[in-house]
């Protein structure tokens, strides 16, 4: 019977927080979202940002380490959906290439190449939620 209880106990428990962090036990959480966003980068991103993550100078920025990836999750998801026509500056170089919308990938996709992105190349952030973008793109 102890066992029994333990058992629902730690179900719960899974239950509960990845009910709470938004990333559903039955996809395999964090580290399946990455494997999978791996994918989307290298399809995707890979030619503008590089395998490595250092982009170009000054035309296509690093992903490591900066603002734009280990902060505001909202603004890095809006990047994404709606793409980005400005120049920026990080770690005081200017970048000024446009980045196109990425609106056609599907939202779990996005999801998971941003948390890719926010746990590689040194890396390492919350993730991005399937929720969050949904709620994004319905801005």
């Amino acid at each position: 019977m102890r066992k029994l209880f333990l058992g629902l106990c730690f179900f719960l428990l899974v239950y509960m927080l990845s009910a709470h962090t938004g990333i559903r036990y039955e996809q395999g959480g964090l580290k399946a979202s990455v494997e999978r966003g791996k994918k989307v980068f290298e399809t995707y991103c890979l030619p503008c940002h590089q395998a490595d993550g250092k982009g170009v100078p000054g035309m296509n920025p690093p992903l490591i380490k900066t603002d734009w990836v280990l902060g505001d999750k909202k603004r890095l998801v809006n990047v994404l959906l709606k793409g980005l026509d400005q120049e920026i500056e990080i770690n005081g170089d200017t970048y000024n290439n446009v980045m196109p919308a990425q609106s056609s990938l599907k939202d779990q996709e996005i999801a998971d190449v941003l948390n890719y992105v926010r746990n590689s190349f040194g890396n390492k952030a919350g993730a991005v939620t399937l929720a969050e973008v949904k709620k994004q793109r319905g801005q």
